[in-house]
């Protein structure tokens, strides 16, 4: 099988280690496969794919989308090496609040997946990195949400160094304070 998947601290987030191929020329791996995915409990149909572009520093996040645009994520780096966060925010789950992360990378062939109701933010780790992640719904600008990515709630073990944050992120609510309309 050409994945590996993993279930983290918080059962509905995956870890999927995915196996690539090499020889002379490079490798060649599956990033996604329905059928692997689906019988592995990503059942998820994906409609989008966004990619990102970030220097060394670059925090990201920590965002999603509300309902009725919620967003399952499948994130993956295609070049460098991010620290990826997802974070429980789902009134009345036993994990709300809590949060795992994940280093992936262009070595490491990892991609995590996140359901909705959970919000999602990395760490740039490399001097660059290039970020294709998966959603399950249209970007929805009237839906679009986020958590400060700092929250001292949330007590992220973000890496050390400079976080490069844009004023729009830095604006955002604590969890406690969030537009969140998931129920577990």
């Amino acid at each position: 099988m050409p994945f590996k998947f993993t279930r983290l601290a918080i059962p509905e987030v995956i870890l999927v280690e995915a196996q690539a191929f090499s020889d002379d020329r490079g490798f060649f791996m599956e990033s996604f496969k329905e059928s692997a995915f689906s019988a592995n409990g990503v059942g998820t149909k994906f409609v989008q794919d966004n990619y990102s572009h970030s220097i060394k520093g670059v925090v990201r996040g920590l965002h999603y989308q509300k309902n009725p645009k919620a967003q399952a994520k499948l994130m993956m780096a295609l070049k460098g090496e991010i620290f990826d966060v997802v974070v429980d925010i789902r009134k009345g789950s036993p994990t709300y609040g809590r949060w795992v992360g994940e280093t992936l990378s262009d070595k490491n062939h990892r991609l995590l997946y996140a359901p909705e109701g959970f919000a999602h933010g990395f760490y740039v780790l490399s001097d660059q990195a290039d970020v294709l992640y998966k959603v399950s719904s249209d970007y929805s600008p009237d839906h679009e949400r986020g958590i400060l990515w700092n929250d001292p709630g949330l007590a992220i073990k973000w890496p050390a160094g400079k976080p490069i944050v844009i004023k729009k992120d830095l604006e955002l609510p604590t969890l406690e304070n969030a537009d969140n309309n998931f129920v577990y």
